[in-house]
């Protein structure tokens, strides 16, 4: 058996290697295209980007012609260098560091050697360019943007680095790639597909003609046109609302997940990043580490939800069948959990049970609430670690899923958590009752907390976040269209909806409410802490509002976080209140609110705690009066 298995492989393997030599020498003669490279020139024909679109069909982000200086630095000769750096308006010593970059890359392929020429300069250059040997004009098109807003929505456009060259084989030194927004998470459909032409050249470096008649050149295809779920004229909206504040608004449609407005504060006009400065002013957004601009708010800051968080304390403690809606608890203006500690309440007091508990909302209702679902099982680690179970099916403590490059997980704990804060044991519920109202160990991104209002809209359900609405020729990932069930029975979310419902009629948003439009909502104060020279400093409170209507059959959920706004009636609860009367009716009765919150500043809250203003003239501010107004409080 051994003489023939021994023969049979080397027979096989010879002519497998004999089979792939000739399919790469005769039949496949594309190594020997990169053979010929040195007498090969290859030229790149860019596609346009996909065009994208709000909703309803609107252009947000179309294009426009641009043109690059490209190089190739072997074939660089007798070049006037000062001629050519005073044409281009740059320092020799800039152009002896370009070349040297491109020649890391490569001597004999193209580089960039001056990107987004806009036309009157290109028409300069143009003029001479056959006195600079080594160098051409590429065209390519670039952004144009149809509006001021979204920039966190759109994302930009940038070249490729290095390692990325090495990672991906279809981008070369100079291509233009998607970074954040919806250009990197679907940079592949909107960048289509670029087209290549190889052109025979002689000893001269003269071109002679097509190689091969052109057998390897390609045609570019366009990129695809996408439809946003964004309404265009909410999210502009929600940015003049937020101009000179800082935070977050996210809106989303209960019925779909679809993503109506996805606000962070401040932004910037994305034209900024378009063109010859790009590069400086991306590097003053992204070196102002006090106002932050780049850095998504609704995506990535993870707060205490504060007061908000009571609507799933209330929903779990149902569940776990430790209440009901007619259980009792009294608040003396708050309650005595454990000896010596005592935690405040800002409600009237009284006899408080679950409807009034969420409109009044009571801390003492629901930290009892809280205490009697981890105590209802003989270790409080089973305790927590079903409560957090039960949280967790609500989207927080983990990535949702959605179609943005960036996010946090926020933080649902578990008894793991308690284990490493308290690794001697012995920690009970009154050590953590503070989870109850949102404080404690609970982080939560604005669009968790929007996510979370969806799914009791929907009475215990929700659909995956997401902003893409439409791709010509591509259907949607059914992810986003797979519902996702919460652990909580639906038969409790209709008492917890009618506290929401009065918390507008009765309750702390009271002073809020819009004639005709049935709103559910909850009001929210967290206590913010910060690092200040090493001390751990309290800082003004955060404003936190969610919502959702109308109250039957919703058509949009809403959480709006506004830093150091104090309590949530303040300035997150009128925003929620005019984002939600802009989409439902697209026009404001609310004036009163609307001018406020226009004109309102919190630019003196921040100077006061950080001791410098982070006004920048690329930020979008408008002059403001501080508003001293104040509500109802929670």
């Amino acid at each position: 058996m051994r003489k023939v298995v021994l023969p049979t492989f080397i027979i096989v393997a010879t002519a497998l290697l004999i089979l792939r030599l000739f399919y790469l020498q005769i039949i496949n003669d594309s190594f020997k295209l990169k053979s010929e490279n040195n007498a090969i020139k290859i030229k790149y024909d860019y596609p346009e980007r996909g065009y994208i679109y709000d909703r309803h069909g609107t252009l947000l982000v179309a294009n426009q012609p641009s043109y690059d200086i490209m190089v190739i630095p072997k074939d660089i000769k007798n070049l006037d260098t000062i001629e050519f750096c005073q044409l281009l308006e740059i320092s020799k010593d800039r152009f002896l560091k370009t070349i040297a970059k491109a020649k890391v890359y490569s001597p004999r392929l193209p580089s960039v050697f001056l990107p987004q020429l806009n036309k009157l300069e290109f028409a300069a250059f143009q003029e001479k360019i056959r006195k600079f040997e080594g160098f051409y004009i590429q065209k390519r098109s670039l952004r144009d943007y149809q509006v001021r807003f979204g920039a966190n929505v759109f994302g930009f456009i940038t070249q490729v680095n290095e390692n990325l060259i090495k990672k991906n084989p279809y981008y070369n030194s100079g291509d233009l790639i998607g970074r954040q927004g919806v250009e990197e998470s679907y940079e592949n459909t909107l960048r289509g597909v670029k087209g290549v032409k190889y052109t025979l050249k002689d000893k001269y470096n003269r071109e002679i003609g097509s190689y091969k008649e052109g057998k390897y050149d390609t045609i570019a295809v366009q990129g695809k046109d996408i439809n946003l779920t964004i309404d265009a004229e909410l999210q502009k909206y929600g940015e003049e609302l937020m101009v000179n504040k800082r935070g977050g608004i996210v809106a989303i449609e209960p019925r779909t997940g679809e993503i109506l407005a996805l606000v962070t504060a401040p932004s910037y006009d994305p034209s900024i990043l378009v063109g010859r400065q790009r590069s400086k002013n991306y590097t003053k957004l992204y070196r102002d580490s006090i106002a932050k601009p780049l850095y998504d708010r609704g995506l990535l800051a993870e707060y205490p939800p504060g007061s908000p968080f009571k609507i799933l304390t209330g929903l779990v403690a149902l569940q776990e069948g430790v209440i009901n809606e007619q259980s009792s608890v009294v608040c003396n203006h708050g309650f005595s959990y454990a000896r010596g500690r005592f935690m405040r309440c800002h409600c009237h007091g009284g006899v408080m049970q679950l409807h009034r508990g969420i409109y009044e909302s009571c801390n003492s209702y629901f930290g009892t609430a809280y205490m009697k679902t981890i105590n209802k099982y003989l270790r409080p680690a089973d305790g927590v670690d079903i409560w957090s179970n039960h949280i967790q099916s609500f989207g927080l403590g983990h990535f949702m899923g959605y179609d943005l490059p960036t996010g946090r997980k926020g933080k649902a704990p578990t008894s793991k958590t308690y284990k490493r804060i308290y690794p001697n044991g012995g920690w009970r519920s009154t050590a953590i009752v503070s989870n109850s109202i949102g404080q404690g160990e609970v982080l939560m991104t604005p669009i968790q907390l929007a996510n979370m209002m969806a799914a009791v809209a929907n009475h215990g359900f929700y659909f995956t976040p997401h902003i893409i609405k439409k791709i010509k020729g591509i259907p949607i990932d059914k992810k986003f269209r797979t519902k996702h069930f919460t652990t909580i029975n639906r038969k409790y979310f209709q008492p917890v909806i009618d506290g929401l419902f009065d918390v507008y009629n009765l309750g702390t948003a009271y002073a809020l409410k819009v004639d005709g439009i049935e709103i559910c909502g909850k009001t929210g104060t967290a206590e913010n802490f910060a690092k200040i020279n090493g001390k751990r400093t309290k800082l003004q409170d955060h404003s936190i509002f969610v919502a959702f209507a109308p109250r039957n059959n919703p058509k949009i959920a809403i959480a709006v976080l506004v830093e150091n706004g104090y309590w949530g009636a303040r300035w997150a609860g009128p925003i929620s209140s005019l984002m939600i009367e802009k989409y439902l009716r697209k026009k404001i009765t609310r004036t009163d609110l609307e001018k406020r919150m226009l004109e309102g500043s919190l630019q003196g809250e921040y100077a006061r705690y950080t001791g410098r203003k982070a006004v920048d003239s690329l930020l979008l501010t408008k002059p403001a009066a501080s508003s001293t107004d104040t509500e109802i409080e929670n």
